[in-house]
């Protein structure tokens, strides 16, 4: 009787301790990735300082690694995600689309291939869709750059208290790992599987990732603003965080922008962006990537490419970090049960 009691009691706390930590709930989690994934550079620090100057240079090397690019961009690309919602809106998009498409007669060839299949393009249809896309894409970018921009001391606040949680989680982080492993019913080499699992994905996210998107980003950016095409900064953003998806990855806008370059008898600069494509791509994905992550992470792409788009759908921009984070756990707890527990014999001797 006083068993359940206590259990009773346990429970109620702690479904008010996580009640009480829920509004930083997503702060908590994203730290405890930022601290895994930047753990080696503490532990090098820590070398040659004490834990609390070993915790208090790796966080301000954060600070300039993540903060200052954000504080310095956001202006920017709030500014063209703007001009592109304004051209959309104002139809300047369907204009330069009717230039090319009549200078190149691609409605025309298009049809021909279309009319096996009883079905008809027009030039006022692919107008108007293409129209739409841009101001849609140009509209969110702009609220979310424009979110931050003008709540710049929200911005501040979370991201200097997700510092802070980063700076402890370092100094004491070990200690609240053994914390949790002593309170765990699982054996220990279990809780050490999904503890390296969480670790391994926190490398690949925000290192893997991170890295090889911000490199496609940049690049990118560049080269569009070498060849005269508009808002590179937002579309290195944009390549930026399509890097982070498999399969199709900084596809999704460099495949376009060389259809339409072709198009408009720009065929040097489409030769180049196909080029820049297929290297960049080919080198990040399968040279860069693979060295700075390992194989410790196996994950199918397709698993991959869906966990993102719906931990985008689910959690906003965080979900490119928080999807593939709730996958990888399932698939360790699935290896776990399958090495374990699937007999029902070993179930009932543990019972």
């Amino acid at each position: 009787m006083m068993l359940w009691f206590f259990l009773a009691v346990f429970l109620i706390s702690g479904m008010l301790l996580f009640w009480v930590l829920w509004p930083f709930m997503s702060i908590i989690v994203l730290a405890g990735v930022i601290t895994s994934a930047f753990q080696p550079v503490y532990r090098y620090l820590g070398r040659l300082f004490n834990p609390y100057v070993s915790s208090f240079i790796t966080c301000l090397l954060l600070f300039l690694i993540l903060f200052v690019p954000i504080a310095i961009s956001v202006g920017a690309l709030s500014r063209e995600a703007y001009g592109l919602y304004q051209i959309g809106k104002n139809s300047a998009i369907q204009d330069q689309i009717s230039s090319v498409i009549e200078n190149s007669r691609v409605i025309e060839k298009t049809n021909q291939v279309l009319s096996r299949f009883n079905i008809q393009l027009t030039g006022e249809e692919l107008n108007r869709t293409v129209s739409e896309m841009g101001k849609a894409m140009g509209l969110f970018l702009y609220e979310q750059a424009s979110a931050v921009a003008s709540n710049i001391a929200s911005f501040l606040f979370y991201f200097f208290f997700m510092l802070m949680i980063v700076f402890y989680f370092f100094i004491d982080g070990d200690r609240l790992i053994q914390f949790f492993l002593d309170l765990s019913p699982l054996p220990h080499e279990q809780d050490v599987m999904l503890i390296r699992q969480f670790h391994n994905m926190a490398g690949a996210i925000l290192i893997g990732n991170g890295l090889s998107g911000l490199i496609q980003g940049v690049m990118g950016g560049i080269a569009f603003a070498v060849f005269g095409l508009k808002s590179p900064i937002l579309w290195g953003v944009v390549m930026s965080f399509m890097a982070f998806v498999p399969i199709f990855g900084t596809g999704v806008i460099l495949i376009p922008t060389i259809i339409y370059l072709y198009l408009a008898d720009r065929i040097g600069a489409a030769i180049f962006f196909m080029i820049f494509y297929i290297v960049t791509f080919g080198s990040v994905e399968y040279g860069l990537k693979p060295r700075l992550v390992g194989h410790q992470v196996n994950m199918h792409s397709l698993l991959v490419f869906l966990s993102i788009i719906g931990g985008l759908n689910m959690f906003g921009i965080l979900g490119i970090i928080y999807g593939p984070l709730v996958v990888a756990m399932f698939l360790t707890l699935t290896e776990i049960y399958r090495t374990n527990y699937q007999n029902i014999g070993v179930i009932g001797d543990i019972q």
